[in-house]
């Protein structure tokens, strides 16, 4: 698999949304509903609305009713980009699901589908931090500090390139299994979030 095409899916997703930059923009997935591409592009959007919502929560010229709408949507967004991630890996899960493992093999700690998710992340950081590198009303030293930041994000794009490649290789190779773990939010579930379920 090409992690590299990946990178470059989320910087359209990334890019498609910055053109009208509006946390309440509909997303126009470019890829089949039935395709990984969809579910990486779709991945991506979600953290990129994401990220705006947490920049946009911090102004301190909003009120504190506009800060409760936004904390409520990040909140389900957070659950969305879960069950996103849990998705993604159910689909390795069943790619993967009959390999046989050879004598030895191991368990990562990590999914597939959650080094993504820190990936699309990233991606987000290297776009937002280039930005500020380039920022011409910013200081000189505010721009090397951020080249460098940059420069170190980078690294670390091509490092998480390889180790994803590398797990995945393993997984379809024998070396490595996997296991699906659900995340378990408590917090969104009014039977197991004690502040709901004694309101009752």
């Amino acid at each position: 698999m090409e992690v590299q095409n990946w990178v470059k899916i989320f910087q359209q997703s990334i890019n498609q949304f910055h053109v009208k930059d509006d946390v309440n923009v509909v997303i126009e997935n470019p890829y089949a509903k039935d395709t990984f591409e969809h579910l990486l592009f779709l991945k991506n959007w979600v953290d990129t609305v994401q990220w705006h919502l947490e920049d946009i929560i911090r102004s301190p010229e909003i009120s504190a009713q506009e800060v409760l709408a936004i904390k409520r949507r990040i909140d389900a967004s957070n659950q969305h980009r879960t069950d996103l991630v849990e998705f993604i890996d159910g689909w390795f899960y069943n790619k993967y699901n009959t390999v046989e493992t050879i004598a030895g093999a191991s368990f990562n700690t990590e999914t597939p589908a959650w080094a993504i998710d820190r990936l699309s992340i990233l991606e987000l950081k290297i776009y937002h931090m280039q930005i500020e590198a380039e920022r011409i009303s910013a200081t000189d030293a505010h721009r090397d500090t951020c080249q460098k930041k940059l420069d170190i994000l980078l690294t670390q794009r091509a490092d998480m390139c390889t180790a994803i490649t590398q797990l995945i290789d393993d997984i379809a190779s024998g070396k490595k299994y996997m296991k699906l773990y659900k995340q378990m939010k408590m917090y969104n579930d009014e039977t197991l979030n004690p502040v709901l379920y004694n309101k009752k």
